[in-house]
C-alpha cells in the first residue's frame, strides 16, 4: 500500500491535489487564528468596554482564601465522575458509552465556552441582566472583587459550577439523544442560559440578588438568597432536562405505569450507589466552597452538617415513603432521596441549623417520590431522575431559604460573616417576607429557563439528519453506543468472537458472534 501511494505521488497530478489539499489546509488554521485575535482585539475593545469600579481588594490576594476556594473546586469537578457513574448505572448497558463520552465531552466544551463568554456573562461588571467584561479572561485582576481569591482560582471554582449544570440536564434525556445534538444544547446551555441566570442572582449588580428588579417595591427591602445554587445550578439543570424530555418524547417501548408498564430497571445498581455517593461527597465543596473564605470557620462547619443531615433525612425519607407500595426496600429510591436532600439543602445550608436541614431533608425524600409519580402520571420519560430531584428539590430548597433560615447568620466574606445583615425567614420570626422574594426569584427561573430551553430544543429536533435533538429510529434500537461511537461498554468473550445484545435479542451490527455460543450483555 505503501509502495503504491509512493508511485502514485510521482504524478503531477497526484502532487498537485495534495499541495492544494494541504495549502487549504493551511489558509483555514491561518484563518482560524485572525478570527481569534481579531475577536480578542474586539472584546477588549472600547465596544464592549465597562466602567468598572477599581477595589483596592482586588490587589489583594488571600492565600488561605484561594486555597480553600481550590481545594472545594477540586471536590466540585469530581461530582463528574459522580454523574458519570450515577446516569449509566441508571440507564440501559447499551447506551453507557454513549453517557460517559457525553459527560466527558460537555465538560471539555463547557470549559472553552466559560473561558471565552460564560464567566463574562455571568460574573462580569454590567447590568442587572447580563456582564460584559473579562471576555476570554483578558484584563483581570489579580483577585477577584473583594473576595480575595485569585481570579483564577475564582474562574476554575464557577466553571466546575457551570459543568454541573451542563451534565444535569442530560440525565432526563438519556437514550433517545443524538450526540450531535447534544452538542447544541450544551453550547447553549453553558454559554447562554446558565451564566445569564447566574448573573442574576450572583454576578455584580444582577437584579435578583441586588435589588429585585421590577418587584423591589413588593420586596420589603429583602433580596434573593441562593447560597449555593439550589436554583442556579440544581433548579436551572432540571428545567431545562425537562424541557428536553418533553421535547424528545419517551424512548422507544417506555411503557408507562398507566399502561401497564413502569421506569425501565437500571442496568448496574453498584455503579449507580457508588457514583450517587462520589455526589455526596462532591457536595462537600459544592456547599461548603460556596463561602469563599476560609476565615469564616463556623460557618464551613454549620454548612458541612447541615449538608450532611440533609441527606441522611432525604435518603431515609425516600425509602420509608415508597416502601408501603412495593413492601420492598428500593435502593434506587433511597439514593435520588439523598441526592433530593443535598439539593434542597444547596441553597439554605448557610441560613439553617441542624434541625432545620433534617427537615428540609425530610420534605425532599418526599418529593423525590411524588415527583417521579409525576412525570410517569405525564408520560415523561426520565430515565435517571433529573427532574424530580433537582428541579423539584431546587424550588423547594430556593422556598426553604424564606420558610426555614433563622435569622442568626449573615453574610460570609472574605474575613469572616458578615451579621450586620441577616436572613430570617418565616420560622425565625421574619414573617413572608423572604418567602415572597424566594418564591419570585425562584418562579422567575422556571419561566424563563423552562421557555428558553422549549424553544432551543425544539428549534434542534426540527433540523433533519444528523444534527437532530433525537437519534434516528434504527440507531436507537440498535443501541447509541453502537450506533454513534462504534462500540459496546460490555465485550463478552468467546475465543476470538464476542458478543452484545440488542434490546430485541438479536446481535448489534458489527460485533462478531461464535456461531456456536451466544451469552447477552445486560440491556
Amino acid at each position: 500500500m505503501i509502495r503504491t501511494r509512493l508511485q502514485r505521488l510521482k504524478q503531477k497530478d497526484t502532487r498537485r491535489l495534495v499541495a492544494v489539499i494541504v495549502g487549504g489546509k493551511m489558509l483555514g488554521i491561518l484563518a482560524l487564528l485572525g478570527a481569534i485575535k481579531g475577536l480578542t482585539w474586539y472584546f477588549d475593545g472600547s465596544a464592549f468596554a465597562a466602567e468598572t469600579v477599581v477595589h483596592k481588594a482586588n490587589d489583594f490576594v488571600s492565600p488561605i482564601n484561594t486555597l480553600w476556594v481550590l481545594v472545594t473546586a477540586f471536590l466540585v469537578f469530581f461530582m463528574q465522575a459522580g454523574f458519570m457513574a450515577l446516569e449509566a448505572g441508571f440507564a440501559r448497558s447499551r447506551e453507557t458509552v454513549n453517557i460517559l463520552l457525553e459527560c466527558v465531552f460537555d465538560t471539555c466544551l463547557c470549559g472553552l465556552l466559560y473561558w471565552a463568554v460564560g464567566f463574562a456573562f455571568q460574573f462580569g461588571v454590567g447590568n442587572g441582566l447580563i456582564g460584559h467584561e473579562f471576555f476570554f479572561l483578558h484584563n483581570i485582576p489579580a483577585a477577584y472583587g473583594t473576595t480575595g481569591v485569585s481570579f483564577l482560582a475564582f474562574f476554575l471554582f464557577q466553571f466546575a459550577f457551570a459543568d454541573t449544570a451542563s451534565t444535569i440536564t442530560s440525565g432526563a434525556m438519556v437514550g433517545r439523544t443524538s450526540f450531535k445534538g447534544d452538542i447544541l444544547y450544551s453550547v447553549c446551555v453553558s454559554g447562554l442560559i446558565y451564566p445569564i441566570f447566574g448573573h442574576w442572582v450572583w454576578g455584580p449588580g444582577g437584579w435578583l440578588g441586588n435589588t429585585m428588579g421590577w418587584f423591589h417595591g413588593i420586596s420589603g427591602g429583602a433580596v434573593f438568597r441562593d447560597f449555593a445554587g439550589s436554583s442556579v445550578v440544581h433548579t436551572v439543570g432540571g428545567f431545562i432536562a425537562l424541557a428536553g424530555a418533553i421535547t424528545l418524547g419517551p424512548r422507544l417501548g417506555r411503557k408507562f405505569k398507566s399502561e401497564g408498564g413502569g421506569p425501565t430497571p437500571p442496568h448496574d445498581l453498584t455503579m449507580a450507589s457508588i457514583g450517587a455517593v462520589i455526589l455526596w461527597f462532591g457536595w462537600y465543596g459544592f456547599n461548603p466552597g460556596s463561602t469563599l473564605s476560609a476565615m469564616d470557620w463556623m460557618g464551613i462547619g454549620r454548612v458541612a452538617a447541615n449538608t450532611t443531615l440533609a441527606a441522611c433525612a432525604g435518603g431515609m425519607m425516600a425509602v420509608l415513603f415508597v416502601y408501603p407500595r412495593s413492601k420492598k426496600w428500593d435502593l434506587g429510591m433511597s439514593l435520588n432521596g439523598f441526592l433530593g436532600g443535598l439539593v434542597a439543602i444547596t441553597a439554605p445550608c448557610y441560613w439553617v441549623g441542624p434541625a432545620g436541614a433534617i427537615a428540609i431533608g425530610l420534605i425532599a425524600g418526599i418529593v423525590v417520590p411524588l415527583g417521579v409519580d409525576l412525570l410517569e402520571r405525564l408520560k415523561i420519560d426520565d430515565p435517571i431522575g433529573a427532574v424530580p430531584v433537582h428541579g423539584l428539590c431546587g424550588i423547594f430548597g430556593t422556598l426553604a431559604v424564606g420558610i426555614f433560615a433563622t435569622g442568626t447568620y449573615g453574610i460570609p466574606t472574605a474575613d469572616g460573616a458578615d451579621t450586620s445583615t441577616v436572613v430570617k425567614g418565616l420560622l425565625g420570626g421574619g414573617g413572608f417576607t423572604q418567602l415572597k422574594v424566594q418564591a419570585i426569584g425562584s418562579l422567575t427561573c422556571v419561566i424563563v429557563v423552562f421557555t428558553v430551553a422549549m424553544i432551543i430544543m425544539k428549534v434542534i429536533r426540527s433540523i433533519r439528519g444528523s444534527w437532530s435533538l433525537r437519534v434516528e429510529q434504527d440507531g436507537e434500537l440498535e443501541g447509541l453506543d453502537i450506533f454513534e461511537h462504534g462500540t459496546p461498554a460490555y465485550h463478552v468473550e468467546f475465543g476470538q468472537g464476542m458478543t452484545y445484545s440488542s434490546p430485541a435479542g438479536l446481535p448489534s451490527s458489527g460485533i462478531p458472534v461464535s456461531p456456536t455460543t451466544r451469552e447477552e450483555a445486560p440491556v
